[in-house]
């Protein structure tokens, strides 16, 4: 962390700016260049577009969010320096390869906390799906809850979960931002589409644990993904079509 603020400083320093003219955006790209930072999360910069994703979702530094299900942590590099000073970053669910990857290490010290360590995920093999054991996010009064390429890893009944817990973690006008990979509507399970998900069934499904749908971003549209194969495929995989939708607690 103290690497890290120093490399702000200079940087402000530099430019003849002030601590407070440096922007969300500004940090999210000293973040992106951190040294610390593996080299096969920098590669997707260009197809995830973290800056301009998360400026659509509203963050602002001063924010309480909660992240679920960080998987190997691509966002959790991001967003922890971006809240360390003035915000609260949590995260949740599934987190067992960011707390032994990334907690305590260089530059996160102490601006990760981890919660819902009640949550469990049991994969089951019929459903090809994940269950989810939760009772909920223990954080209240979260300005967003942030999700990504994951809603389509869960079964029904573990995303309904997962949507009651994270209302309930939120502020009223807190913000509920998910992204995945699309699937076409009402399209039946197949091996190819496993890993997609319709975003009418999802926002169907979100509004239904009390949030608004606020916005929709076309950030991640491709044109060139035909939402036939499998996102892993060769020639797919980096380049999917991805919904981005945006929810707010009333």
């Amino acid at each position: 962390m103290q690497k890290f603020l120093i490399f702000i400083f200079l940087s402000v320093m530099f430019n003849g700016a002030s601590a407070n003219d440096v922007t969300v955006a500004d940090k999210l790209k000293i973040a992106m260049s951190a040294d610390s930072r593996p080299e096969q999360d920098r590669v997707r910069d260009r197809n995830r577009l973290p800056v301009e994703t998360l400026a659509f979702f509203g963050l602002e530094e001063s924010m309480t969010v909660v992240e679920l299900i960080p998987g190997g942590g691509w966002y959790t590099r991001l967003l922890a320096p971006v809240l360390a000073d003035k915000g609260n970053f949590y995260v949740a669910i599934m987190t067992d390869r960011v707390e032994k990857n990334i907690v305590g290490r260089d530059g996160f010290e102490n601006n990760i906390k981890i919660t819902a360590r009640n949550a469990k995920g049991s994969y089951d093999q019929k459903q090809r799906r994940y269950l989810l054991d939760m009772t909920g996010l223990g954080v209240e009064q979260a300005d967003m809850v942030l999700t990504f390429r994951n809603y389509h890893n869960f079964g029904t009944a573990a995303r309904a979960a997962m949507n009651s817990a994270a209302y309930e973690a939120l502020k009223p006008g807190g913000v509920y931002g998910v992204v995945d990979h699309t699937r076409r509507h009402m399209e039946a399970d197949s091996p190819e589409n496993r890993r997609r998900f319709d975003p009418v069934l999802a926002i169907k499904e979100i509004q239904a644990a009390g949030f608004e749908l606020v916005d929709y971003s076309d950030l991640h549209y491709r044109a060139d993904d035909e939402l036939r194969y499998e996102v892993g495929r060769k020639t797919v995989t980096g380049n999917t079509d991805r919904w981005t939708l945006k929810f707010r607690k009333p």
